[in-house]
């Protein structure tokens, strides 16, 4: 008797017991036999086997024809020709002398598979590549669409004939779908399709287009509830669908005979429905195949998720970090500037990369580049919290490292309070609402005089900028490399240099200039290369993205961030400075000299104010801080800066004086009447500045 039939998924490899052995002598007489081969062949032990006589090879040759199908009767089916398949094996031959053993052969006997059986067979190895195919391929990728045009193209041709993708409108964007109880109420769009070329799909919706409304039935009311609509008759379709039949053919297609509908469905939403039809398959849908396809759609669903996911942490990522980013051309006093901002992959990830331009007190600017390790939302989140510390200690007008100083404290402060978080979370979930630490970042900190043509640089960890003169050479500006941020209890060191009018000065992040596997110094080599071949007529932006473009490797493993600054100087007839002795009678000097000077500038509107504020300022630094006491006027296109330096380095103080009080209003009535003022210290002393808008100019 034959093994039972194999009742699992599909057909099992025909077992060990299916096969017969017989062992022949060179003559075809049987020497032994297995039981299973008594049933298959009338060979009795001592005669000869005629079908097998047949198998066995020639005088002179070694071996038969192997798995050579021979038919022979079955005694035990009344007669009926039974097909087996036949392997000689040979277990003795002749000696070269003829002396010996005879030869012996070991013929192995196997009933060869029935046309059902052969069909249930390879049914079997299909559904199982499919489910193979689906466990390696699916869910790679952190795209949506991407993932549905691979869910089709395993689905088709071995499975069905057409297969389509539909995706709700909120998942493509990222967003996660409403919770909806009846079918009419989803919107999808076709994201993917596949189809054999057999089949007719002209009228089908095309990819891209938003599928019709579908009124609710009870047809495709199990799909909500994450099952599967099994159609073996596509003519069912076109009475229960519930749309008019002049759009019935953007829904089902000519000439299918069956049809599966299988929700996208994961974490208790339905984020879109995959639809499979067959046409030229003759075998209708069953529900093995809806079994099948349950199993592989399910598990697109968790990749189609996952993008989600991915897409809206994407966005979200790029949205904040482009918010944070200065305007990718600016143009103040100090100079022009241009910055581009590139993520790893191409844009496919968001990073902790920046760049800032600072305005600061008397027409002077902040260069600001800086580098969080890592990658995502928590990256850019981090960049945010130092950018944002940046800006508010640049406006205190501290000098580059005692700017860097104070942020490497700020970073140590905020890694100090992540692992305090930690550990009062320590054995439960992470909260979620704690503030990323900055585990790991470099900056680079430059301030640009344009009235001295002065910058002074600092660094922390990061790589120095480079200077191209206008008629030189780029070089690497050697400023001195402090330890990254958060290492704390290191000074950083001021490097200080010149900078001619209309020099390109480039910052970057290393990002720009690693490659996996090269040399930075490659790097180094190609930025210098393209900066020296940059053509001065061309406007900084585009500047700017042809050497990104040229400098950044093929395979970038960073994100990139380059910031180009076309320098500017302000020229001797826009400034003005006088230098006093303590003396209060020199104030009335001061005014006079205030007065003539926005004259000589066609600037007599502002004499009023300015000659005031001169006049208290000057008073206060000769009265409370000694000499010399400095004056000096700046005029640019839009703004006047007057400025009082002294020798102290005492911290003025705005405060409302009482009406009783004989002084006390200087710096009030200096705060009312100009647009802004400050303080900032210096190697000698202290600078107060105020600015007054010209001409109108906000």
């Amino acid at each position: 008797m034959r093994e039972p039939e194999h009742r699992g998924r599909g057909p099992a490899p025909a077992p060990v017991s299916d096969t017969a052995a017989v062992v022949l002598d060179d003559e075809g007489v049987v020497i032994a036999r297995s039981e299973w081969a008594a049933t298959l062949l009338e060979c009795s032990p001592g005669r000869t086997c005629a079908p097998l006589l047949r198998m066995l090879p020639r005088a002179g040759t070694d071996a038969g024809p192997a798995g050579h199908p021979v038919t022979v009767p079955d005694g035990d089916h009344d007669g009926q020709k039974v097909p087996l398949v036949c392997t000689v094996v040979p277990l003795a031959a002749h000696t070269p002398d003829g002396l010996g053993t005879e030869a012996q052969w070991l013929v192995l006997v196997t009933p060869a598979e029935t046309a059902v059986e052969a069909a249930e067979r390879d049914a079997w190895r299909r559904r199982t590549g499919l489910s193979q195919a689906a466990a390696a391929g699916i869910g790679t990728s952190l795209d949506v669409i991407e993932t549905a045009g691979t869910l089709v193209n395993l689905l088709v041709p071995d499975f069905a004939d057409l297969a389509t993708v539909d995706i709700a409108e909120e998942v493509l964007v990222g967003d996660e779908p409403p919770h909806l109880d009846t079918s009419g109420d989803v919107r999808l769009r076709r994201t993917a399709a596949a189809q054999s070329p057999e089949i007719s799909a002209e009228d089908l919706l095309a990819v891209g287009e938003a599928l019709p409304p579908v009124t609710d039935s009870t047809l495709m009311r199990p799909l909500m509830q994450g099952l599967p609509v099994l159609v073996p008759d596509v003519a069912v379709l076109h009475a229960k669908l519930g749309v008019d039949p002049q759009t019935l053919p953007l829904f089902v297609p000519s000439g299918a005979h069956s049809s599966i509908a299988m929700p996208l469905y994961a974490r208790g939403l339905v984020l879109g429905c995959v639809t499979v039809w067959r046409s030229q398959l003759p075998s209708a849908f069953g529900e093995e195949d809806a079994a099948l396809l349950q199993d592989v759609v399910s598990r697109a669903a968790l990749g189609v998720d996952n993008a989600r996911r991915y897409t809206k942490e994407h966005r979200s990522a790029l949205a904040l970090q482009r918010s944070l980013l200065p305007h990718s051309a600016l143009d103040v006093a100090a100079a022009d500037t241009a910055g581009v901002y590139q993520p790893a992959g191409g844009g496919v990830g968001v990073g902790g990369d920046w760049f800032d331009v600072i305005p600061l007190s008397s027409l002077r600017v902040a260069f600001v580049v800086g580098d969080v390790v890592g990658h995502g939302l928590e990256a850019t989140a981090a960049m945010a919290r130092l950018r944002t510390a940046v800006q508010t200690l640049a406006d205190l007008d501290l000098d580059p490292g005692e700017l860097l100083t104070h942020l490497d404290d700020l970073v140590l402060g905020f890694s100090d309070e992540q692992m305090a978080g930690e550990s009062r979370s320590e054995g439960s979930e992470r909260d979620s609402r704690s503030e990323p630490a900055v585990l790991g970042a470099t900056c680079l900190y430059a301030v640009y005089d344009p009235v001295t043509g002065q910058c002074a640089a600092a660094a922390a960890g990061h790589p120095s900028p480079v200077l191209l003169p206008p008629d030189g050479e780029p070089v690497l500006l050697g400023v001195t490399p402090g330890p990254p941020l958060g290492v704390g209890g290191v000074p950083f060191e001021v490097t200080e240099f010149g900078v001619q009018p209309g020099s390109l000065l480039a910052f970057f992040t290393d990002g720009l200039v690693e490659s996996r596997g090269g040399d930075i110094e490659e790097g180094m080599e190609r930025l210098r290369g393209s900066l020296a071949g940059a053509d001065p007529s061309r406007p900084l932006d585009e500047i700017s993205r042809s050497m990104f473009d040229g400098v950044r490797p093929q395979e970038p493993v960073d994100d990139a961030a380059l910031l180009l600054a076309r320098i500017h100087a302000l020229s001797p007839d826009q400034i003005a400075e006088w230098e006093f002795a303590a003396d209060l009678s020199l104030v009335a000097h001061a005014r006079e000299r205030v007065v003539g000077q926005l004259s000589d500038w066609q600037l007599d509107e502002l004499g009023f104010v300015t000659e005031l504020v001169a006049s208290e300022l000057v008073t206060n630094a000769i009265r409370y801080a000694g000499e010399p006491v400095g004056l000096r006027l700046i005029r640019d296109r839009g703004v006047l800066v007057c400025e009082v330096s002294d020798p102290s380095s005492t911290q003025p103080r705005l405060r409302r004086a009482r009406e009783t009080d004989e002084g006390g209003r200087g710096l009030f009535l200096v705060a009312q009447l100009t647009d802004r003022w400050g303080c900032r210290f210096t190697s000698t002393g202290k600078t107060i500045w105020t600015e007054q808008p010209i001409g109108g100019a906000p």
